[in-house]
């Protein structure tokens, strides 16, 4: 009987018809099923110019397990594998999931770097991105939330691709057992105290069982959504030119409020790499409204720092340093 053609191949195939790739490649490598249909799809097509990189990241007993999986895997594709070990003690009040995210797209990054690789290939897949649109919606995201994961982005000087996002979790899995082709299971993915893993185990069951195409029906919802945030980012970059960088408050106070929150949004995350919340945003929008004597005081936490006003601008400043 034929083998089960790759399903991640020809995502590959579809990457590298829309990109130029004139250097080697990276496969970020955890030795779990998404990643391993990557990784065994990455070595076919593009072989001899592959570096697969493990993040270990030393939380579980099971991690030396994972990285002697993935070194015998790479051994037998012929291809390298760089092991970086990395600590992901969560900071007092951040999230162990967000400290691990942040540690491993830094390691990931550097040894990408240190391997002249162009692009790290992510496994992430159409079940995680519905992830990441649920679990956006259930905080009240915005639409950079409601975009969930860009297919491309860049990041610590790298540039990384998801070539799976319409691709199902179960179709890669299948493939795998199929070919008999080994992956290690994560254990943490049971544990019901992460929200992600708790979605994953009660809700998207239940999506199947209601809305049968729910992956590609809410995957297009994130690209619509991507769509229209792209829109308003030009137009707040166009604003921003008119409004000044500092802004003026008075050119601020000629825009309409959607308008007026759009620019403000922009102005603190490309110069000042600040996210207002909702509430902070707000209440700076009544401030600026609120400005119309020489003597009105501005002097807002947003985001890690503050804005206040400078004579006839805003101005941010820091007060706590960005990690």
């Amino acid at each position: 009987m034929t083998a089960p053609h790759n399903p991640a191949f020809a995502a590959l195939q579809s990457l590298q018809a829309r990109h130029a790739w004139s250097g080697p490649l990276a496969v970020a490598y955890s030795g779990g099923a998404d990643s391993s249909a990557l990784l065994r799809a990455a070595a076919q097509l593009w072989p001899g110019h592959l570096q697969a990189i493990h993040v270990h990241h030393g939380l579980q007993a099971a991690a030396d397990g994972f990285e002697h999986e993935c070194q015998q895997v790479c051994d037998a594709l012929a291809v390298p594998l760089s092991v970086v070990r990395v600590n992901a003690q969560a900071r007092p009040g951040q999230s162990p999931e967000d400290a691990a995210r942040s540690v491993r797209y830094q390691a990931l990054a550097r040894a990408a770097l240190e391997a002249q690789c162009q692009a790290v290939l992510l496994g992430q897949h159409a079940d995680d991105q519905v992830e990441t649109l649920l679990l956006a919606l259930g905080r009240g995201a915005g639409l950079p939330g409601l975009a969930a994961m860009p297919e491309r982005f860049e990041r610590h000087g790298m540039v990384f691709m998801r070539p799976l996002l319409a691709l199902g979790a179960q179709e890669l899995r299948q493939w795998l057992l199929a070919g008999s082709h080994s992956f290690v299971d994560d254990p943490s993915n049971g544990d019901e105290r992460f929200a992600r893993n708790k979605l994953r185990a009660r809700l998207l069951p239940a999506l199947a069982d209601v809305m049968p195409h729910f992956r590609q029906t809410l995957a297009r919802s994130a690209r619509h959504a991507a769509q229209a945030q792209d829109l308003l980012s030009e137009v707040a970059a166009a604003d921003l030119l008119g409004v000044g960088s500092p802004p003026v408050i008075l050119a601020l106070q000629a825009l309409s409020p959607a308008r007026q929150a759009n620019v403000l949004r922009h102005w603190l995350a490309t110069s000042h790499g600040a996210r207002p919340s909702t509430a902070q945003l707000d209440q700076l929008q009544h401030q600026i409204a609120a400005c119309q004597t020489r003597g009105h005081h501005i002097e807002l936490r947003v985001a890690h720092g503050q804005v206040q006003r400078d004579g006839q601008i805003l101005c941010f400043v820091p007060t706590t340093p960005l990690v």
